[in-house]
């Protein structure tokens, strides 16, 4: 009986619509599969066409190229000897399907459609899909004449079926079937399924990884098994990044795993196991349970051996440790990740960004640094994918980096733009994080532009706006705030553009932007200010998490500088200094802490809470340190800050997903963008509730 077993899982960086990049990449992993011994080997989900097509789904000529590629690889000979598990978009009775197919020396075996749609937060696969939901049931799909031509076959079984070889069982899930409360691995264990896979587009987001740990080891925990666990990696086109992190799991133990976050393209890990290792354990935990009454898994039966001859050394499972990574080194990675992928497919030469010395846009140009580290390692550990890349973005093709500071040098621009309101001490924070981390800097003073486009409004209206402690209204204050904001953003974009071409260099630089999660979440921000920008890579992260990351870059990449920011209080300098220091703040500007804000974003969308409930929970949560009128102040002040500024969500600047109370309306988190901004029946729930509560109080 064949026992020894080894079997292929990858992560692959995956673009939409990048057909023949695509297929290079998965012929890539079957190659390295193969040279590894493997004899199955399974990608991520929608392999071919890319994950993130969105409403090119709908659009014939994706389903076209999808079977033109499966053709392709069909044919090609590193598919022989090996069962090949590709993702694909595949249309059966003119209904569109999220599909694996498995296919083994020119014929496919099967096809299995996706049954759980991902439709929460990121994803709308209803929009473009329909699930299979014919439990156990199987159907005849007929090929295109392409691909019979190829295989000999009229028609392959479509549906929910399972692949019996001569020695072992293999079904599959797809991504959000492992999530789910009716996992199919459950019902596919008991009915005598030994290796289940699932290929996956699971996006990175903070303090998330573990739990797709704990759902695969807690799955062969109960009913045993072999796990493969594929994901895409990469920015497939949008805000969210695949993490990878591909891995094996057997009988609740992990014993292979792919890195979370890396520039590799393509990468395969491979477990040689043993099969009886998981009937051995199913006799012991699960013989009660196996029933044969239900309905079995209807069996496509294969003639091959995914195990060797040889089943006289067989190999003992060796769990190791799963290396998850801190939220401090999450922001360090992901994001940095992201924008590679983002800058690489651009066509751009880098980026710029404008820099004021405080935590967040310091936190983006760490961020950039932390790239830079991230392609001098690749480059010297021999990635000749990465190096290629970088020539192409540095325009040089004898180009080699001579450390992360030099490389920042070459992409990275940042740009001080200072006006009277702006302090000595934040330009010389700013012009000290330049220098440690090795980027182009250069002091653009926007006096002059402000000051003419003032001239331009006096001489047209007679009337000259003064700032508020200059005897003005609120109306001019913000105004005058606002003229700052805006002609940053104009001379971000004109600077990008041309600093280049100033330097005898081609190529434009992209605008990087630098609001966090929570200024969005309030909307304080100018619209189309220097917050305005081409990507964010900060835009899904708090501010005490940006805290904590450049504490992190104090400590892993010697950056100094950012002692100072850490200890400055976040300012926006558009208001006049007092005696030559700045006296206007964020957080008195919007009436609530960074600490408050995470709280109440998280309690908004994570625990949908309207304006009445959030005020019932920050009553308990804030009991000890705020009345409740004081909880009742806070939340109404949000919740009108937040009503008032919602417009500006549809124009903010597309920001790496990386926290899950996002306010981001274009994907994540869609609610309407004009409200009552008085919200009076809330409001006067909270008033009520608050009056009962001091009524209540005992006297003291």
């Amino acid at each position: 009986m064949g026992r020894k077993v080894t079997l292929a899982t990858c992560s692959l960086n995956q673009w939409a619509l990048d057909f023949d990049g695509n297929m290079e990449r998965i012929l890539k992993s079957i190659e390295i599969a193969k040279a590894k011994g493997a004899t199955y080997r399974l990608g991520p989900e929608l392999e071919i066409s890319g994950y993130g097509c969105a409403d090119h789904f709908y659009e014939s000529d994706t389903l076209l190229h999808s079977f033109q590629v499966l053709r392709k690889l069909l044919e090609s000979p590193l598919t022989q000897d090996i069962i090949c598990d590709v993702g694909m978009p595949i249309m059966h009775h003119n209904v569109r399907y999220n599909c694996r197919v498995l296919f083994l020396n020119r014929k496919i075996l099967l096809i299995r459609p996706k049954m759980m749609m991902a439709d929460s937060g990121n994803y709308r696969e209803r929009r473009w899909f329909s699930p299979w939901n014919q439990l156990r049931q199987v159907e005849e799909y007929f090929l295109p004449r392409m691909i019979q031509e190829v295989t000999g076959q009229d028609t392959v079984p479509f549906g929910d079926c399972v692949l019996s070889t001569r020695d072992t069982c293999i079904g599959s899930e797809i991504c959000a079937e492992l999530w789910s409360p009716r996992s199919p691995h459950i019902h596919m264990g008991l009915d005598g399924v030994e290796i289940f896979t699932n290929s996956s587009a699971s996006h990175h987001e903070l303090r998330k990884a573990h739990l797709r740990v704990n759902l695969m080891t807690s799955a062969t925990n109960k009913v045993g098994g072999i796990y493969l666990f594929s994901n895409q990696r990469g920015c497939d086109g949008d805000r969210v990044y695949y993490e990878g992190c591909s891995m094996v799991v057997i009988n609740g133990d992990v014993v292979a795993q792919g890195a979370q976050f890396s520039l590799e393209d393509v990468e395969v890990i491979t477990a040689t196991l043993d099969l009886e290792d998981v009937r051995s354990y199913r006799g012991e935990l699960c013989q009660s349970f196996m029933d044969p009454v239900t309905k079995p898994c209807h069996r496509v039966k294969v003639d091959f051996c995914l195990s060797g001859g040889d089943d006289a050394c067989l190999p003992t499972h060796q769990p190791i440790k799963c290396r998850l990574h801190t939220p401090e080194e999450e922001i360090s990675l992901g994001p940095a990740c992201w924008l590679w992928d983002y800058l690489r497919r651009s066509g751009q030469a880098g980026f710029l960004l404008p820099l004021s010395g405080g935590v967040d846009s310091s936190s983006t140009a760490c961020i950039v640094h932390s790239m830079c580290v991230l392609l001098c390692q690749a480059v010297e550990d021999g990635n000749t994918q990465v190096l290629e890349d970088v020539r192409r973005v540095v325009g040089d093709a004898s180009y080699w980096p001579q450390g992360p500071a030099e490389l920042c040098g070459r992409v990275f621009t940042t740009c001080y733009m200072p006006s009277e309101n702006s302090s000595a001490d934040t330009c010389s924070r700013a012009k000290q994080l330049a220098n440690q981390i090795g980027s182009t800097h250069m002091n653009v003073n926007i006096d002059m532009a402000v000051k003419g486009i003032m001239g331009v409004f006096t001489m047209v209206t007679g009337s000259r706006p003064q700032f508020r402690v200059n005897g003005g209204s609120h109306r001019e204050n913000l105004a005058l705030q606002n003229v700052q904001a805006r002609v940053r953003m104009v001379l971000a974009y004109l600077f990008a553009q041309l600093s280049l071409w100033s330097r005898g260099r081609p190529g434009g630089l992209l605008v990087l932007g630098s609001a966090n999660v929570d200024e969005s979440l309030t909307g304080y921000f100018t619209k189309y200010d220097c917050s305005s920008a081409d990507i964010n890579p900060i835009g899904g992260v708090s501010k005490t998490d940006l805290r904590g990351f450049l504490q992190h870059c104090v400590d892993r990449y010697g950056l100094t500088a950012l002692q100072d920011i850490l200890v400055a209080p976040p300012t926006a300098e558009l208001e006049p200094l007092t005696d030559g220091q700045v006296s206007q703040t964020d957080e008195a500007d919007m009436g609530v802490s960074y600490a408050e804000l995470s709280v109440i974003g998280r309690l908004r969308k994570i625990s949908k809470c309207g304006p009445f409930s959030m005020f019932c929970k920050l009553l308990h949560l804030w009991k000890d340190v705020l009345s409740p009128a004081e909880v009742a102040r806070k939340v109404k002040h949000f919740f009108t800050m937040y009503s008032v500024n919602r417009h500006k969500m549809t124009t903010v600047t597309p920001s790496y997903h990386a926290e899950a109370y996002s306010p981001d309306d274009n994907r994540f988190d869609l609610r309407p963008f004009l409200y009552n901004t008085r919200w009076p029946w809330q409001f006067r729930c909270i008033d009520s509730q608050v009056s009962q509560l001091e009524a209540n109080a005992p006297s003291q």
